[in-house]
């Protein structure tokens, strides 16, 4: 469904990405973990354009797309197969729940208003939001902000979502929320690709994942491989230094 090859990106002289490889097929949820400043989030951001790559590949079924030359048709299409999930929600203020899902469909999807407005009723419903259509992100707590934007994914129907460390804006006690809803889409099928630091919705949503570090992929396997059994020492100090005292591994 989705290969990246050899991207690679840069901020002035600061090399965030050093050519990083990634395949995803269709219903993988996969996880990238890692440290602050590793690259995840400026991989994501360059999946999807938001960023522009110094150099990669992405295919997209039978669409091949340079990362850094790629053509405003080609990345209306790209866009097309994919939705974004934001750390800080990016929902509209002036716009109730409902339209900020649906603004998406009428504007960037051309869809009819009458028809977009039934499919971001039943995306709000998805993430549990069937009683807070009218209302507006200033009565919304974070973590009913942060579903409002899952339902706005959602209602696009995309080929994969990015999740952009989904619940790092949140209070703790409004993970669950979020990480459970995340859960249900997962096992709808979606395919998703998650920058988190949720160890827990790695281990139990996950099929494939990532360790990154200093804009490289140091590690990948599922979610035994990872947790219990890595191999790198760079991912055993990590994950040493993230999860409980008492977690062992099994070499």
């Amino acid at each position: 469904m989705l290969k990246i090859n050899e991207i690679h990106k840069s901020f002035g002289k600061n090399e965030i990405l050093k050519g990083v490889d990634l395949t995803i097929d269709k219903g993988d949820v996969v996880v990238i973990l890692g440290p602050s400043g590793s690259g995840k989030t400026t991989l994501l951001r360059c999946i999807n354009f938001l960023e522009k790559a110094d150099s990669g590949m992405a295919t997209f079924g039978e669409l091949q797309v340079n990362l850094h030359d790629a053509s405003k048709k080609d990345i209306h299409t790209i866009r097309q197969k994919t939705a974004f999930v934001f750390q800080n929600y990016n929902l509209f203020n002036n716009k109730n729940a409902l339209e900020n899902v649906t603004e998406g469909l009428v504007i960037g999807r051309k869809i009819h208003k009458t028809k977009a407005t039934d499919i971001g009723k039943k995306a709000l419903d998805k993430v549990g939001l069937s009683d807070k259509y009218n209302s507006y992100p200033s009565q919304l707590s974070g973590g009913q902000q942060q579903r409002v934007g899952i339902a706005r994914a959602v209602a696009l129907n995309p080929d994969i979502i990015l999740f952009d460390e989904p619940t790092s804006a949140l209070d703790p006690e409004l993970v669950g929320e979020v990480l459970t809803v995340m859960k249900n889409i997962a096992n709808e099928g979606t395919t998703m690709l998650v920058v988190t630091h949720e160890m827990s919705f790695a281990k139990d949503v996950a099929n494939r994942v990532i360790f990154m570090d200093g804009g490289v992929v140091v590690e990948e396997g599922t979610p035994h491989d990872i947790f219990i059994s890595p191999k790198e020492e760079r991912t055993k100090k990590f994950l040493k230094r993230v999860l409980p005292e008492d977690y062992t591994f099994y070499i």
